[in-house]
């Protein structure tokens, strides 16, 4: 039991050494007169009187070393009441042994020192308490007077957690009028005696009756629907609603005011967390050497932090971008201070750059995510898009092979299926250069293919925000305009998971849940920001942009899909790959033969997709002009 140090004597610590002195002599004296049941002897006073001064000097002696006169007890809990009860225990121990040892005239009885063992560790105790409920009590009014009223959705760990940021953080600036919780055995219970007041569906009638200004979402694993339901009820009532960070955060117990933050529109996408096969997963990436191409991207950087929790004998970083690759590298090491980290800033184009790491390192995973992925960018730059993506994925996949790699996954992408722009095309087209080398190969080559994230780089969700916080107009391309959307954690989890399964020449598609209304997509963000969609901000409708589909697709017709042993990854059956037609391109990729412009691009492309064609529209929602550049002969 440590030893507080004595803090510098003030009025308050005076007030309650007084307090305590006469709590001392009355626990004394009441200990005497249990004893001789309310009868005490008056020459048996005058005896003991040395003792009460004793007792009066040896607690207050002990309290202070215990630092009872140092604490705040407002915040009084088990802790202080643990302190109380140590310093009294050897307090007695010591008044007692004193009196034996000094042979006063009449030693106390045993029976005596025991009562007032627990007489004083009631007082004493029960005047801390005491104050401690005073104190809440006036701030308990204070608030319900004139703090902010909220509302928390959760009435379990987390929620209990939110309460007590809130009301040590805020004071009497907040007043917490209750819990709703959908759990009906906590119905009408009281949790640190705040109410429960119902559960979600009861919530419009809850914020209306008691006039809440904010509703708390404290579960961290709740379903995106359920986050839907309580911010569209919140939004008509004109009502603010954050959320609690992720499950890490409260597991490792870092909730703070501070990490309660605005509900985002990646929350309301949200599903159930995705069920991982930990050891399935560590078989392969534990002490294993790991590569991840494209390293410092939206995708890549997430696979490197998730990657680096499963501790790899190394993990290396290829990225053509310094910028981005300095930046995963500074917060891996930060995070992961052990971890043997090798980040390298080079092309996947540079045949003799990836063949020198595999050579140096050998690795036995390797995630391949470097490729250009913005659709209008690459329709203006086909030939780019052809040497990064298809070229790129080739100098990987046969470094792989070469330097007996066990696994290689590809990131796709649902643009690959029926593709009507280039990026999608060249896409489908690295599918068919990883499933030709899982035919040649001891290396298992699989492709990963998912819809959009939320939040990467140049993707719709950023550009609307900027375009929110500038005053608008939001752009959106077309009304009917709809996308597969994910997270960026959550897409991760599932590619790890889909290496885990891999056997070799695997198309895996994730599930994505539902399709999103991109129009709507817009008005959410518009809303989250406490504006209302065609009053503050207007949405605006500019046409297709070139190479673009109203809507994405995740199999062709000729792919099936079958089940796996994880309930959100399916398998397509992979079609022909066209194996003389990518022998030649890779004998002319050895000679330097590329596309150079846009008709050689679509002339290489419709090597493997006859019908491809690039589409230009008109910029008008109302309808598109397709303009076929065809290969001659």
């Amino acid at each position: 039991m440590g030893v507080i140090v004595l803090g510098k004597v003030t009025r308050k610590s005076v007030l309650l050494g007084l307090i305590d002195l006469c709590l001392i002599n009355l626990s004394l004296y009441g200990a005497l007169w249990l004893r001789f049941e309310g009868a005490i002897p008056r020459e048996s006073l005058t005896l003991w009187l040395p003792y009460f001064i004793l007792a009066s000097i040896i607690r207050l002696v002990f309290f202070a070393v215990f630092g009872l006169y140092n604490r705040l007890w407002r915040y009084a809990s088990i802790g202080e009441l643990v302190s109380i009860f140590g310093a009294v225990v050897l307090g007695t121990i010591t008044i007692g042994g004193l009196g034996y040892l000094f042979d006063m005239t009449r030693p106390l009885p045993l029976s005596i020192l025991f009562l007032d063992l627990l007489l004083s560790t009631f007082f004493i105790g029960g005047s801390r308490i005491g104050w401690r409920l005073i104190q809440e009590r006036q701030v308990s009014f204070k608030r319900s007077r004139l703090g902010k009223p909220i509302l928390i959705y959760g009435a379990g760990d987390a929620g209990v957690l939110v309460a007590k940021e809130y009301r040590n953080h805020y004071g009497h600036e907040v007043h917490i009028v209750g819990f709703i919780d959908d759990d009906i055995e906590k119905q009408k219970l009281r949790v640190l005696g705040i109410p429960v007041l119902g559960d979600r569906s009861s919530l419009a009638r809850i914020v209306k009756k008691f006039d809440v200004k904010e509703v708390v979402i404290a579960m961290p694993s709740v379903a995106g629907r359920v986050i839907r339901d309580i911010v569209d009820i919140c939004q008509k009532h004109r009502i603010k609603t954050k959320i609690l960070p992720g499950m890490y955060d409260l597991i490792e117990g870092n909730v703070t005011v501070s990490k309660i933050r605005e509900v985002e529109v990646e929350d309301l996408l949200s599903r159930e967390p995705v069920r991982l096969d930990i050891e399935g997963i560590s078989g392969y990436l534990r002490d294993n050497v790991v590569m991840v191409t494209g390293g410092g991207g939206s995708i890549g950087s997430e696979l490197c932090r998730q990657i680096a929790k499963y501790e790899p004998r190394e993990l290396l970083i290829f990225d053509v971008c310094e910028n981005n690759t300095y930046e995963i590298e500074l917060e891996l090491r930060s995070s992961f201070p052990n971890l043997k980290l090798f980040p390298y800033v080079k092309s996947v184009q540079d045949w003799q750059a990836v063949e020198q790491i595999f050579a140096k390192h050998r690795p036995k995973v390797v995630f391949h995510a470097a490729a250009h992925k913005h659709v209008p960018l690459m329709e203006v730059n086909p030939e780019e898009a052809v040497k990064n993506n298809v070229l790129g994925t080739y100098n990987v996949a046969r470094a792989a092979s070469k330097y007996d790699a066990e696994r290689f996954v590809l990131i796709s992408t649902d643009k690959a299926v029926n593709p009507t722009s280039v990026m999608g095309a060249t896409k489908r087209v690295a599918e068919m250069v990883i499933q030709y080398f899982n035919t040649i190969s001891d290396t298992k080559y699989v492709a990963v293919r998912f819809g959009n994230v939320l939040g990467s780089r140049g993707s719709v969700i950023p550009l609307f925000r900027k375009q929110i916080k500038e005053g608008g107009p939001v752009t959106v391309t077309h009304r009917d305009m709809i996308r597969y959307f994910m997270t960026i954690p959550e897409a991760v989890q599932l590619v790890i998971q889909a290496g885990a399964l891999a056997e070799g020449g695997e198309l895996f598609i994730l599930d994505m849940g539902e399709q999103v209304r991109i129009w709507e997509l817009a008005e959410t963000l518009i809303r989250l920001s406490g504006l209302v969609p065609g009053e503050d901000i207007e949405i605006i409708e500019t046409g297709p942009r070139d190479g673009e589909k109203l809507y994405e697709e995740i199999l062709t017709e000729e792919e099936g899909i079958t089940s796996t042993k994880h309930e959100r990854i399916f398998v397509a059956r992979p079609t022909l790959h066209h194996a003389l037609v990518l022998e030649q391109v890779f004998k002319d990729f050895a000679q330097g033969n590329l596309p150079r412009n846009q008709e050689e691009t679509v002339v290489f492309l419709n090597k493997f997709l006859p019908e491809f064609k690039i589409v230009r529209h008109t910029g008008q929602a109302s309808g598109l002009e397709e303009v076929a550049i065809a290969s001659e002969g």
